[in-house]
């Protein structure tokens, strides 16, 4: 692995704008990044499949997938003083979206600056400031004083895509990656250099990665990809929350540090157990940190690509602090622990191997 390629790849990631719908430029870098390993498709949903080279057609198909994704903002409409009222796309808790800086496209695609809207406390009653936010009583500012300035001047329209306006820092002393987009940036980056890994090695797999669109919207996108790939198995990266700083040392389960999260269940999957107890193998035998969650909530794309033809399937989650936040951490030895990890296992399979899960 390049260290330095990496870091620059994940930056560009978390600095694209690609809210749910809107993947183009994390399509595009992406698809920049993996030129050369495989025949690269890109479909209309914005999902994008990598064939790689060295398939042969008649061998077991792993599938190895990631999300482009972010969770972020849409326009509903411009009220009459030149502010907008949004709607979420993908969970955002409320409490986490005012007085934030954002960025909205316009219709010409250029992407303008503005801010979720806060109340002064100068203007809050007591009840006010007790008060939860709610997203309906949001706004975002761009500066217009009219939805016609708004609209006429600043080129915003019903359907905007917004996204926060953060950038990219690499904490070198700490190797600590700051920025947002880590669910599923993180991800996509890994499937890059995945594939970069494994180039040229022998394998006695076909190896497709699907860079999937809609994640976080309802999995739109891999129930796309997994149709196209009709995989055998299949391994999907995610940038999965971290819970080190919000639970009891006895439950954390998804600390930075300490590895890849390889997900036993969640309400949307029970992953194969004997890939699960296969790949937690593999990884104390190579000396890779490794942890493994069980969780009340969430899901991913592996559930999809689980259901089709029950292909046996895990998920390496690279634990994020404070996803779904516009501020995020990762750990940069977490991403090359999740990198060695899927590595190993892709060339480590066969038929017979993949037969016995």
């Amino acid at each position: 692995m390049d260290k330095q390629r990496s870091l620059d790849l994940i930056e560009r990631l978390s600095n694209a704008n690609g809210i749910s719908g809107f993947e183009d430029e994390v399509a595009a870098i992406f698809s920049s990044e993996v030129e050369g390993l495989g025949e690269i498709t890109e479909d209309h949903m914005r999902n994008v499949l990598v064939r790689r080279n060295g398939n042969s057609g008649n061998r077991p198909v792993v599938q190895i997938d990631a999300h482009s994704d972010e969770v972020g903002f849409m326009v509903q409409a411009i009220r009459p003083n030149g502010t907008l009222s949004f709607v979420t796309i993908g969970r955002s808790a409320p409490v986490t979206i005012p007085a934030h800086k954002v960025r909205v496209r316009s219709r010409n695609g250029d992407y303008i600056p503005g801010i979720v809207t806060s109340t002064p406390p100068h203007f809050m009653s007591p009840e006010d400031r007790k008060r939860l936010p709610r997203v309906a009583d949001m706004s975002i500012d761009v500066g217009a004083t009219s939805a016609e300035e708004a609209s006429r001047d600043f080129g915003i329209e019903t359907g905007a895509p917004v996204v926060p306006d953060v950038a990219f820092t690499y904490l070198k002393e700490k190797e600590l990656l700051l920025g947002k987009a880590f669910d599923n940036r993180i991800g996509t980056a890994c499937l890059a250099d995945t594939l970069k890994e494994l180039d040229g090695r022998p394998l006695d797999v076909d190896v497709v990665a699907s860079l999937s669109a809609q994640e976080e919207v309802g999995e739109r996108g891999a129930q796309v990809t997994v149709r196209k790939i009709q995989p055998d198995l299949a391994i999907v990266f995610e940038g999965c929350p971290a819970d080190d700083t919000v639970v009891p040392d006895y439950l954390i389960q998804t600390g930075i540090r300490r590895g890849p999260m390889l997900r036993d269940f969640d309400t949307s999957i029970i992953v194969n157990p004997r890939f699960q107890a296969y790949c937690l193998d593999m990884a104390h035998r190579k000396g890779i940190k490794a942890q493994r969650a069980v969780r009340t909530g969430g899901g991913n794309n592996g559930a999809v690509i689980n259901l089709y033809q029950g292909a046996p399937t895990v998920v390496v989650g690279i634990p994020v602090r404070y996803a779904h936040t516009p501020y995020c951490f990762v750990a940069f030895e977490d991403y090359v622990s999740a990198l060695n990890l899927v590595t190993e296992i892709v060339q480590s399979l066969n038929k017979e191997t993949i037969d016995r899960f």
